[in-house]
């Protein structure tokens, strides 16, 4: 890819989409709790976009031939890695369990897409290693995203240290990505998807990733985020259900997510914030 010029407005304006999932996640940590149902925190979601002036870039989005996404965001518990829908389960929230809120949103012509893990009360200690681990690798790995580097820097960062270090499970054939501008009239071509795929996990380590040495070039942005397990890389889904992904042993997952901007000087991250939030709910 070559670099991309990107003028001072248009830099503005990315980086206040992005903000907007930063500020839905800051309303969101003040409104969820224990007793809550998937749908009832997709609803909250739905009317705290509608307030901030944004939509939904997650609602009635279709890759492929599997059927539209029916949520405002991705709500994934427990063992579900991504991709939960408001109805996937129907349970209410119980205290010990750990929640994955992903948001995307189109503002004023651009898009934002971030996720962050949440626990419902104070985590068992493996689990609270697993979120400290995966906020750490986000961190981490995000300072690689450099002119200077390859994707393969992110990757090799990021895995070294969740599989070595840590010791926990990369997903694997699941990655960051390219994002870009927002669609301006029904039905949306929002950008949501753009190369480079940014794998979380090296070329070799059961992924094919054709990217792996492709320069990090200014102008470029990439939603990167890890999404770790306990107990495996590998991944299934509920019987019938093409959309929340799960770990194949049941174990628990966490996922991880920052819009960055790759500038000549180096990674700026447009959802800033999100590491500040609290990520235990009382």
């Amino acid at each position: 890819m070559a670099p991309v010029f990107r003028s001072p407005a248009d830099v503005e304006a990315m980086y206040n989409a992005a903000q907007m999932v930063v500020r839905t996640h800051e309303r969101l940590v003040n409104f969820i709790k224990v007793g809550q149902t998937l749908a009832q925190i997709d609803a909250f979601v739905a009317r705290t976009l509608d307030d901030l002036g944004c939509r939904s870039c997650f609602l009635h989005y279709r890759p492929g031939r599997i059927p539209p996404f029916p949520s405002h965001a991705c709500l994934s518990l427990n063992d579900c890695v991504v991709h939960g829908t408001a109805g996937y389960i129907t349970r209410p929230i119980q205290r010990g369990d750990l929640l994955k809120i992903d948001i995307g949103v189109a503002k004023n012509g651009w898009l934002g897409d971030a996720a962050w893990t949440y626990s419902f009360g104070p985590p068992e200690p493996q689990v609270r290693r697993l979120m400290d681990c995966g906020k750490e690798s986000l961190r981490r790995g995000v300072e690689q995203l450099h002119p200077r580097n390859t994707y393969s820097a992110w990757a090799r960062t990021v895995q070294t240290f969740v599989e070595g270090d840590c010791k926990f499970h990369l997903i694997r054939g699941l990655g960051g990505h390219g994002y870009g501008r927002a669609g301006n009239k029904k039905p949306y071509r929002d950008e949501l998807h753009l190369p480079p795929y940014v794998s979380n996990v090296m070329a070799g380590f059961g992924t094919n990733w054709s990217e792996a040495n492709m320069k990090c070039e200014p102008g470029t942005l990439v939603a990167v985020e890890p999404m770790i397990a306990v107990g495996t890389g590998e991944i299934t889904h509920p019987p019938g259900d093409p959309w929340p992904i799960l770990t194949a042993d049941g174990s628990m997952s966490v996922h991880y997510e920052h819009d960055v901007l790759i500038t000549p000087e180096g990674p700026r991250v447009l959802t800033d914030g999100l590491e500040k939030l609290p990520d235990v709910i009382d």
